[in-house]
């Protein structure tokens, strides 16, 4: 079996009948036995089919939707796929807080804050969006251990922010992976269910987001309809192909006009945009742009930008069509609004700051009049605390 660290089996009775079969043991990984009469190292009886007992990890949107389902199929009471289910989320300084803690509250679900779990007996974990590290004794307290369900193919994108990554790199395809939860490192674990999608087309993160969290749900009820044989058949990960999703800083958010395409910055401005506003420098202050366009064709035979020199980061404005359009490594970008102070349209910035520039013998020098990287100072490195949930 693969989808143990290594092949720990016990035999247990089936529905009370003299055959016994083999059905995997989790604690035994621990080097602990697996108690006779189906009991795992904790006193809590194995099942081996439906209805299950969940614990559920996450905190944003996209595990709202995979909780979501969840909680329908437990109130499914036909199916009987889902006998109990509690939830575990992290805390946050909003009162109402996290999204799947709203949905939990609504649902009258179960609520625990991290690193408190509950002491309840369950028969598998799941998690979606998370960002935590799960000790080895909690994944062993569950009998089929715990589930991840990730938005990415893996091994592409290991990591915290797989969707982002995904947009900013330009990916074709993506998809969503159910995979079990190993301790020590992210997503590393055998993988039970794959599918791939395409990319849409100039999509965000945030529309990916809402397409995969969808997929996602989907899967994880398959896998739990079938969890035993699914994590018999499961198959380790190739060690070819691994990419890794860091946490996105503000850094990043930072426009290097002499080094990215206007391509590599509408990326960025779709796989970050609804989170961290792309950030810029403007004669000394730091301008954030908050709404960005593609520039049309027809633009780029202007005069104004034909008939002078320009370089990476020259803004001009478009009175035409209300834009800043601004030069970056190989060709435009157009800006409809930005924040300096407060939130400016392209012509109300450039009624307040850039028509000095075209005033004649302004003082101001044109080489001053333009977009710069914003340099951030680093961040210093604090060392990490990695919480071991008994």
């Amino acid at each position: 079996m693969r989808v143990f660290m290594r092949r720990c089996w016990g035999t247990l009775p089936v529905g009370g009948c003299a055959g016994r079969r083999k059905i995997p043991q989790w604690p035994a990984l621990a080097g602990l036995s697996g108690s006779p009469g189906g009991e795992d190292g904790w006193g809590v009886r194995v099942r081996e089919k439906p209805p299950w007992r969940v614990l559920f990890f996450g905190t944003d949107e996209f595990a709202r939707e995979t909780l979501r389902a969840l909680h329908a199929a437990r109130e499914n009471k036909e199916e009987e796929l889902i006998e109990k289910l509690e939830v575990v989320t992290v805390p946050s300084p909003s009162p109402k807080g996290l999204p799947v803690k709203q949905f939990a509250v609504q649902s009258q679900l179960p609520v625990y804050e991290w690193p408190d779990v509950g002491s309840g007996e369950y028969d598998v974990g799941v998690v979606a969006s998370f960002g935590r590290l799960l000790s080895e004794a909690l994944i062993l307290k569950f009998p089929y251990g715990i589930l991840n369900v990730h938005p990415s193919c893996l091994p592409r994108w290991r990591g915290p922010a797989p969707i982002i990554h995904t947009v900013l790199h330009g990916d074709t395809i993506t998809g969503v992976t159910i995979m079990q939860i190993r301790p020590k490192r992210f997503d590393v674990g055998p993988i039970l269910k794959q599918e791939v999608i395409p990319v849409p087309p100039k999509t965000t993160s945030k529309e990916l987001e809402a397409v995969l969290s969808r997929l996602g749900a989907d899967m994880l009820i398959s896998v739990l309809k079938n969890l035993p044989e699914s994590l018999n058949s499961g198959r380790q990960q190739p060690a070819e192909g691994v990419t890794h999703a860091p946490k996105i800083s503000a850094a990043t958010s930072c426009v290097k006009w002499e080094e990215q395409t206007s391509e590599q910055i509408f990326r960025l401005y779709r796989a970050i945009g609804n989170i961290i506003p792309l950030q810029t420098l403007w004669m000394n202050n730091t301008i954030k742009l908050l709404d960005l366009v593609e520039v049309n064709s027809l633009l780029l035979t202007d005069s104004k930008l034909t008939e002078q020199a320009v370089i990476p980061g020259s803004v001009i404005y478009h009175k035409k069509s209300q834009i800043l359009l601004v030069c970056c490594k190989d060709g435009w970008i157009g800006v409809r609004s930005v924040m300096l102070k407060k939130t400016l349209t392209a012509t109300d910035f450039y009624n307040g700051y850039l028509h000095h520039w075209y005033q004649k013998n302004s003082p101001v020098q044109p080489s001053q009049c333009r977009f710069q990287t914003l340099r951030l100072p680093p961040k210093k490195r604090q060392k990490k605390k990695i919480i071991a949930v008994q």
